[in-house]
Order: structure tokens, then C-alpha cells, then sequence
């Protein structure tokens, strides 16, 4: 291969390794400082806003205060509801109360009630 050849190879590679990387999930993006447990499962109880709803994927997004037993600050996060019906009647601007649970991969809401 000639050298302009490989060099273009490689900055094509770093490009798409580093965009992958960089680019948050959805409903991601401020979970700085949170602890993810490495295998066990752990539950909590929150209070947060609904900045948004996405039906289709049965996820929501919140801001939340801190939630200590599981190790998280206050911040925005996605989280995956247990069952699509929790949605139902929840609005962008809402001010829940709710549990959560994490294992791997998106947080789940368990039970979502008044604040």
C-alpha cells in the first residue's frame, strides 16, 4: 500500500473510533461521576422532571436529584420503563417520584408515583 494510502486508512479509522466514542447514548450524555455497578443489581428512589418521553422505545428521560444508594449525582439519564403502560399518562414537565433499578446497560424505572 502507498504511504498516502495507509496514512488516509488510518485517519479514516481514528475518525470513526473516536466518533463512536464521543457520541452519547440518548438520554446519556450527563451521567458523569455515576457508579455503575459491575454485576450486582441495585434499586433506588428519586424525585426528577420529565424532559422527555419516547413511547416507541418505552424510555423516558429525567432530571433527577442525587440518589445515593445507588451511587449517582444529580443529572439528566434515560431510563427504560419496566412496562410501556407506565407512560401512558406521564408528560414532558412532570415532576415524578419513582424507583429505579441497575444491573447493565439502561437504568430501569420500576414504579413511578407522586414526588
Amino acid at each position: 500500500m502507498r504511504p498516502h494510502a495507509l496514512t488516509l486508512a488510518a485517519a479514516l479509522i481514528l475518525t470513526a473510533v473516536a466518533t463512536a466514542t464521543a457520541a452519547p447514548e440518548k438520554g446519556m450524555a450527563d451521567m458523569k461521576g455515576m457508579s455503575m455497578p459491575a454485576s450486582a443489581t441495585k434499586t433506588g428512589k428519586g424525585v426528577g422532571v420529565i424532559t422527555e418521553i419516547d413511547a416507541k422505545e418505552s424510555t423516558l428521560t429525567i432530571k433527577h436529584g442525587a440518589i445515593p444508594s445507588l451511587g449517582w449525582p444529580a443529572m439528566t439519564m434515560g431510563f427504560h420503563a419496566k412496562s410501556p403502560a407506565m407512560l401512558k399518562d406521564l408528560k414532558v414537565g412532570q415532576k415524578i417520584g419513582f424507583d429505579a433499578r441497575q444491573s447493565s446497560g439502561l437504568p430501569e424505572i420500576t414504579a413511578i408515583g407522586k414526588p
